[in-house]
């Protein structure tokens, strides 16, 4: 469970802790810190535990909450690294793993789970167990409801609680004034928040059974909280569910009908209306609501609670809206965030007032229903376009499938499955069903990068030869051609898929302005900055039904989100000034829940299924993740600790944009010089003269010794070919090198050599060409020789061999210089403490330039005594 908010080498109070002891660190000595956004989210979740251990009876297991419960937490989660496997198995698991740990705690200290609980936090102390009854007492009109306080004497032999009023402690607990005292102290402390608590203490009441009218018993109900905080469990009739009782609701429904239209633009049906479980409430029941003072009110044989002034306020909401759209209808963008529970306008404070969300309901019609039950769980599949060459696994089946029903709805898509999970067959195969479909209509476009058109090339020729491709790109076609627009017109004329790349669009006239049936996004992350001229280029193409394709999950990071939605779904998300400003208020919030709209807005429009999900694909082997230490050698520690001093002395006088300048050309010195010397000064690569070299030779050892292959990643492409040339001269044979100078075509032919099971037994790779669009399932083992300080980037290049197709488990190493600056941001990497999501996606440098010049000397300094470990 490590990946959410802890890791194997997390460390509290200087030692490894686990998932539960963290979730439990959170819930108890952190209790009232204020936290960052993702750590008050798992705060919650071991405050939720406890509260359930202390309503249960001592020693037995505690429960997990309802499913329904469970969908509720998982929906308010914030973003945050690894988010994409969180499930509801998850939290099951998390809350056993917490059970099993509480409990052994609690049955291994000398007081009890008692003292145990006092121990972590006063707070959790419930010493005893004092109970406050609320029952209803339907003899008496003027005084219907009864309250008693008891405690709890003993455990029956079926291990229930019996329950004694609570005047019989004065008399069992006579002489023993420090038991009583602690049996009453949860009361004491709720008198001390609740006036009702504190009269009934004052009065000596608290030790008899009473008759309350409806308002003593109401306002005793608000109160529960309060008590149950304090330490004191109630029991309250069971029409009071989640703090509240059964509320008439102003009901507001859309889309009970199918629009005439499709997509963004189709307009809804909405309608207003009074409810009360579901049911329309007549015009007498509604006067006797807005009659009532207490509270509650007895309506079709239950108690119901009633404010009639909210009521009045949120129907009046309601009704202004419906009065603007009664006519045409309503917008299906503001349908959706209305069912989100968002505003009607994209704004700071996304969420509709909190009267409105209390009093009313926002519903579903049949026909929007149905369509949300198929974009959020698209099991159906159908046949397989004819010609169509693949066999696709049922998860791939359900991708087309949803890829062709959000086209008919005239939806954009995101289709965000995992590295390997194969994103481009499945697209494959919905352009031939398109193509099927409409055979004389204009062709769809697709855009990837340049490195990935040799990739898309290969594999339509593979499984859908029926399908016409052009690759509008000077890597394949001749300039004469491409800078020929009456030419260039005919030839994509007869094709069904036009490939291009995000450089061409934002310079060829032609194929901006062309209208295309579908417009496709690979690696759809590069419009991820709405100001950049190739996002721009991208959002002024033409066509009906818009794909996104990415393999980095997008609800890891606020920031890139509105640029993708613009492209997709126009509208949906606002524009981007009040989108900003809305993700600037819930990352400001201490308030998880914050998040559940906007993620409820966004899911149905994407698709993303883990390879890491047995569910998904059940043959897959295991990843395994290590930290390589690695020492410096003495040269490197020399050289490291000058560039330090020089720093140093420089940034006393720097300023401004020249000071950013200076400690971003350090950083990179220092990468350079964690790496070998050589490549900061020139010279030859002594392999005695790195750490690093002297801690590969030991993996490729072992790699050699079983005869299997290597991927060996650096984001530098001056250190491919010393790369190369030491693991040579390990392996013995001679292995390939691909960077960002690689022509596509030559890619093709280096992949195909390196999956032959006779071929070259190890490939380096710079990081930014090699991380994406190739399969590369022959290596077992995969080195990050330098980090790139972006988990994301890190992730796409391992998945270059954690794919289908691997057959062995994937061990990946990834090389850290100990005491130096690599040490630190491997740790930043891995707790997210100091820095954000977002710096970590621009690679980490960005943050260091904002510290000061103290914090940042301390933060690249050099831990002499851990850097020469094993010298």
């Amino acid at each position: 469970m490590s990946v959410f908010f802890v890791t194997d080498s997390t460390k509290v109070d200087g030692e490894p802790v686990s998932s539960a002891t963290l979730l439990l660190e959170l819930a108890t000595k952190r209790l009232h810190d204020p936290l960052p956004l993702c750590a008050a989210y798992w705060r919650e979740w071991g405050r939720h535990y406890l509260t359930a251990f202390c309503r249960a009876p001592a020693s037995a297991t505690v429960a997990a909450p309802h499913p329904e419960e469970l969908e509720a937490f998982l929906e308010a989660a914030p973003p945050m690294r690894g988010g994409e496997y969180l499930r509801v198995e998850v939290l099951e698991q998390l809350w056993r793993e917490l059970d099993e740990e509480v409990h052994t705690a609690a049955k291994a200290h000398p007081g009890g789970a008692q003292e145990w609980l006092k121990a972590q936090n006063p707070a959790w102390n419930l010493v005893g167990r004092v109970t406050f009854h609320l029952a209803e007492n339907k003899k008496n009109a003027e005084k219907p409801f009864a309250f008693l306080a008891t405690y709890t004497h003993l455990l029956t032999s079926q291990g229930k609680p019996q329950y004694l009023p609570l005047g019989n402690a004065l008399r069992e607990y006579a002489g023993k004034k420090e038991a009583l005292l602690a049996l009453l102290l949860p009361v004491h402390r709720a008198a001390e928040k609740s006036g009702a608590v504190r009269e009934l203490v004052d009065s000596r009441r608290i030790f008899q059974p009473l008759a309350w009218t409806v308002r003593e018993a109401y306002q005793f109900l608000k109160e529960v909280p309060v008590l149950e905080e304090s330490g004191v469990l109630t029991r309250l009739p069971d029409w009071w569910k989640g703090g509240r009782a059964p509320r008439p609701t102003v009901r507001v429904s859309v889309g009970q009908e199918r629009p005439s239209a499709v997509g963004l633009d189709a307009l809804l049906d909405f309608r207003v209306g009074l409810t009360l479980g579901g049911e329309k409430l007549g015009e007498a029941e509604w006067k006797k609501i807005l009659s009532s003072n207490d509270g509650l009110v007895f309506l079709r044989g239950q108690w119901v609670e009633a404010d009639p002034d909210r009521l009045k306020e949120v129907l009046a909401h309601w009704q202004t809206l419906e009065a603007i759209h009664l006519d045409n209808g309503i917008p299906f963008a503001t349908a959706f965030r209305l069912l989100a529970g968002m505003t009607p306008e994209i704004t700071e404070a996304d969420a509709l007032p909190e009267a409105v969300q209390e009093w009313s309901f926002v519903h579903g019609g049949d026909w929007i229903r149905s369509q949300l039950g198929q974009l959020r769980d698209p099991r159906q599949t159908g046949r397989l376009p004819a010609g169509f060459k693949a066999r696709l696994r049922p998860y791939q089946k359900e991708g087309v499938h949803w890829l062709r029903f959000m086209a008919k709805l005239g939806l954009g898509a995101c289709l965000a499955d995992d590295m390997g999970l194969g994103k481009t067959v499945q697209m494959l195969a919905a352009l031939s069903h398109w193509k099927e479909e409409d055979a004389g209509g204009p062709p769809a476009l697709l855009i990837a990068p340049t490195s990935l058109l040799g990739n898309w090339e290969a594999e339509a020729a593979k499984f859908a030869p029926k399908l016409r491709l052009f690759i509008a790109h000077p890597s394949s076609s001749p300039a004469s051609l491409l800078n020929d627009p009456v030419a260039l017109g005919e030839v994509v004329a007869k094709a069904d898929l036009v490939v291009s790349t995000y450089g061409m669009i934002a310079r060829d006239d032609f194929l901006r302005q062309k209208t295309w049936s579908h417009l496709i996004l690979d690696e759809a992350q590069a419009i991820k900055t709405p100001s950049a001229r190739q996002t721009k280029a991208i959002k002024e193409v033409r066509a009906p039904v818009r794909v996104a394709l990415t393999g980095t999950p997008i609800e890891n990071s606020l920031g890139d989100l509105w640029s993708l939605f613009d492209f997709l779904n126009p509208g949906l998300l606002g524009n981007a000034r009040a989108f900003t400003s809305l993700a600037k208020s819930i990352n400001r919030s201490a308030d998880s829940a914050r998040f559940a709209p906007l993620r409820r807005l966004v899911r149905p429009f994407i698709l993303r299924r883990l390879k890491t999900d047995r569910k998904v694909i059940a043959d897959l082997p295991d990843k395994t993740e290590v930290q390589a230490f690695c020492s410096l050698s003495k040269r490197q520690a020399v050289l490291y600790q000058q560039t330090i001093d020089d720093l140093a002395r420089q940034l006393e006088e720097a300023e401004g944009i020249h000071r950013r300048g200076l400690i971003l050309s350090t950083l990179m010195r220092l990468k350079q010089l964690c790496n070998h010397p050589a490549q900061f000064l020139g010279g030859e690569y002594s392999p005695a003269e790195s750490g690093k070299f002297t801690r590969l030779t030991q993996i490729i050892e072992e790699i050699a010794m079983r005869q299997e292959k290597l991927l060996l990643f650096t984001q530098f492409r001056e250190m491919t070919v010393p790369l190369h040339d030491f693991a040579a001269s390990q392996f013995g044979r001679s292995g390939l090198i691909l960077h960002g100078g690689t022509p596509a075509r030559e890619r093709k032919r280096l992949v195909d050599a390196f999956q032959r099971e006779e071929g070259p037994p190890f490939f380096v790779l710079s990081l930014k060409a090699g991380g994406t669009g190739l399969t590369l399932t022959e290596a077992p083992h995969v080195v990050h020789f330098d980090r790139w300080w972006n988990p994301a980037v890190e992730n796409q290049a391992t998945d270059r061999a954690f794919r289908i197709g691997q057959k062995k488990n994937v061990m990946v190493h990834k090389f850290v210089c100990r005491g130096t600056v690599e040490e630190k941001i491997d740790q930043l990497m891995k707790d997210k403490r100091g820095l954000s999501d977002g710096v970590l996606a621009e690679g980490g440098e960005t943050a260091l330039t904002e510290m000061d010049n103290d914090e940042l000397l301390r933060f690249v300094s050099l831990d002499l005594q851990s850097a020469l470990a094993g010298q």
